[in-house]
């Protein structure tokens, strides 16, 4: 009988065949598989234009920071500025063979993934800082094993493409140390209000310590952790000999921060850093300035500002404690959610204890009257309580504020400030279409009965205006009419020069706003924002010179390239002669008029008052040649509290005052200057007229030449 060979399996054509076909599939699921680890890895060669989000910084005239736009808090600086304690203490703790692995510890990796299959699910632990770094700038944190792996690869490529200096300076500027601050520099100005180079040991290794878990050792949240943890990376820190035990010692006996520094919200200028993101914000995006590190030079004086904030409270503060006792209710300086009181009854009745006092609201703004450089801006009293900018925002009746744009447009038609005008009751007619006045021959009497034949019909309005206290003085000069701020030389003006001319000096002035074709208008019932207000009064100042307000000198890049820079433009609106005719007047308000509080300052200062019906609006705008401010104070709601304490414009003055005082200081006492063609006589400020040699209340009046009086 014939014995068969038998072959061993393995040695079969069909198990080879098998084995080599499951071989093939193995290394072309292996391919596949490295395939799709390395399709999910970033060009390493992009860590080189790395840029995160970096935090935008706001700064005032002076340079000084004042603010900060960021989604993280984050400030990249080079390795050489941080300080070698920072550097020692995350690689002692964090890496101390950083130097001389290439980018894995491979019994690092052997350790966690025994962890890994023990405990069934992924940690993070035994990562480099080369790790650390992919996983932050490249990676996801998310808890898997292609991610682990993706990491490792490109930990490798990174310390290939990078040097160890540069590889520790990236991961001190991303690392996230909690309260929303990347890297070290962010983190010592979130935690300690400092400087790197400020930094002592002890703060170093408390920053280093947050790495792990920011949230669980913040010094603010749970500041025992915190200690703890501080003392572990000084302990480390000392075992690598890094520190000494004499540092050692005195860095464990350092103190800890108690409480976070002072929030943004609390500080001054928060009105003006929102008006500046709501002009920078729709041309850059919002990416640009919350994230790409701009650099924002303003116009603001932080120091004028943070005066100019706590002088306002104080005075409007007061100014509600007077109201508050008129009403007879209760008062709380500290509530800052005061309501505003209302009457229920004509009767006096009793007030309930209950009731808040109303609560005043004030704006105030500053700017260089040739340049227009905003260098205060108050847009209320509490921007955590309400952000609403009443100083670009609101739109209020400027009052008699409104004035002097009539009495420029008398100025064009040929009037001098000793020109005689009426300050006598005139009744005004609607007739459907336009407003008309009636005669100015018509004595009281006569207007009184002729208003009882308007009064029937649907299709007339009338109306009659008042000076405020109700007295009038028939004719007066141009000058006193101003001084004394009479509403029936505005109405008498409007009505001889034409509506639409005061309406066009008003444009030419800046004024944008809707202006009511009505006689009203010279009493100043259209309304109108302060910014606009305040420019268009200060093209005055300036010889007839219109500047726009503006806010930002200068924005740059991160690398400190020049995106915007302003440009002044100017537009002579006026001639520099009427100009100053108007000027010199309106220093007569504050020297002899409604605005004599304001005189106090000693200076050459030319202002307005400006209060409307039933005090709703308060106004003053005020300037020298140099500066000029406006402030205005009343309720939110427009609720009149007459009965509480009448303010005025002139009340307003007291503490535009208050706050100019402080602001003036540093400034020259120089008067405006003359324009050629201006020249100078004495008159009578009865008649208008030349005054006489003997004359004791004579006034130096300015003209136009050849437009002075050549009479006594």
């Amino acid at each position: 009988m014939v014995k068969r060979k038998h072959t061993p399996l393995y040695k079969s054509p069909l198990f080879l065949t098998a084995v080599g076909a499951a071989f093939v599939v193995l290394i072309l699921a292996f391919a596949v598989f490295m395939r799709y680890i390395f399709s999910g890895l970033p060009p390493v060669y992009e860590m080189e234009e790395y840029t995160p989000s970096l935090t935008t910084k706001v700064y005032d005239r002076n340079n000084e920071l004042i603010h900060e736009f960021s989604i993280e808090k984050r400030m990249m600086v080079p390795l050489e500025e941080i300080p070698v304690d920072l550097q020692n203490a995350v690689v002692a703790m964090e890496d101390r063979n950083f130097f001389s692995h290439p980018g894995i510890s491979l019994r690092g990796i052997g350790r966690a993934l025994l962890n890994d299959m023990v405990t069934g699910r992924a940690q993070q632990g035994a990562s480099t800082l080369t790790q650390q770094l992919s996983r932050g700038v490249f990676l996801t944190q998310e808890k898997k094993l292609i991610r682990k792996i993706r990491e490792i690869i490109l930990a490798i490529q990174i310390e290939h493409q990078f040097s160890k200096p540069e590889i520790l300076q990236l991961y001190l500027n991303q690392i996230y140390l909690g309260s929303g601050s990347y890297g070290v520099k962010a983190a010592a100005k979130k935690y300690f209000d400092k400087d790197l180079d400020q930094l002592t040991t002890g703060e170093a290794a408390l920053l280093v310590g947050l790495i792990p878990a920011p949230g669980r050792y913040n010094p603010f949240v749970n500041p025992n952790l915190a200690r703890q943890r501080r003392n572990l990376v000084l302990s480390v820190m000392r075992e690598q000999n890094y520190i000494t035990d004499e540092e050692y010692q005195k860095a464990k006996e350092e103190p800890m921060p108690v409480k976070p520094p002072q929030a943004d919200d609390n500080k001054p200028g928060r009105y003006f850093i929102e008006h500046v993101r709501r002009i920078l914000e729709p041309k850059y995006g919002m990416d640009t300035l919350w994230k790409a590190g701009l650099n924002i030079y303003t116009t603001l004086d932080i120091k004028q500002q943070k005066m100019a904030e706590e002088t306002m409270n104080k005075w409007l503060n007061d100014f509600d404690e007077q109201v508050a006792k008129g009403l007879g209710i209760e008062f709380d300086p500290n509530d800052s959610e005061a309501e505003t009181a209302q009457e229920t009854d004509e009767e006096a009745t009793p007030k309930d204890p209950s009731e808040k006092a109303p609560r005043l609201q004030g704006a105030f703004m500053v700017r260089d009257v040739k340049t227009g450089a905003v260098r205060v801006m108050i847009g209320g009293r509490e921007y955590d309580e309400s952000k609403f900018n009443r100083a670009t925002q609101a739109k209020r009746q400027p009052g008699s504020s409104f004035k002097p744009y009539v009495w420029m447009a008398a100025l064009q038609k040929g009037y001098t400030p000793a020109t005689l005008v009426k300050d006598l009751t005139t009744m005004f007619y609607y007739d459907g279409r336009n407003w008309h006045a009636f005669d100015e021959n018509s004595d009281l009497y006569s207007l009184d009965l002729a208003k009882q034949s308007f009064i029937a019909g649907k299709d007339f309005n009338v109306w009659v205006p008042q000076n405020y206290g109700g007295k009038s003085e028939g004719w007066i000069t141009l000058r006193k009419g101003l001084e004394k701020s009479k509403n029936l030389v505005a109405v008498n003006l409007i009505d001889a020069v034409g509506i639409m001319d005061v309406i066009r000096v008003a444009r030419k002035a800046g004024i944008t706003a809707n202006l009511p074709r009505v006689p009203a208008l010279a009493l100043g019932v259209s309304v109108l924002q302060m910014d606009e207000h305040l420019a268009a009064l200060t093209t005055f100042a300036n010889g007839g010179i219109h500047t726009d307000n503006y806010y930002i000198e200068r924005v740059e890049d991160a690398n400190g390239r020049i995106l915007e820079q302003h440009i002044p433009i100017e537009q002579a609106q006026f001639t520099p002669q009427n100009s100053y005719l108007l000027i010199n007047m309106m220093k007569g308000v504050v020297q002899r008029g409604s605005g004599a509080y304001v005189n106090r300052l000693g200076r050459n200062i030319a202002g307005k008052t400006g209060t409307t019906q039933s005090h709703r609006d308060m106004w003053f705008v005020g300037m020298t040649p140099h500066t000029a401010a406006a402030a205005w104070m009343g309720y939110d709601d427009d609720t009149s509290h007459e009965e509480g304490a009448k303010f005025t414009g002139s009340t307003t003055a007291r503490w535009w005052t208050a706050i100019m005082e402080q602001i003036l200081k540093t400034e020259p006492n120089d008067d405006f200057p003359v324009p050629e063609g201006i020249s100078f006589a004495y008159i009578n400020p009865l008649t208008g007229k030349l005054a006489t040699p003997a004359e004791r209340n004579k006034i130096l009046e300015a003209f136009i030449t050849g437009t002075e009086p050549q009479s006594f």
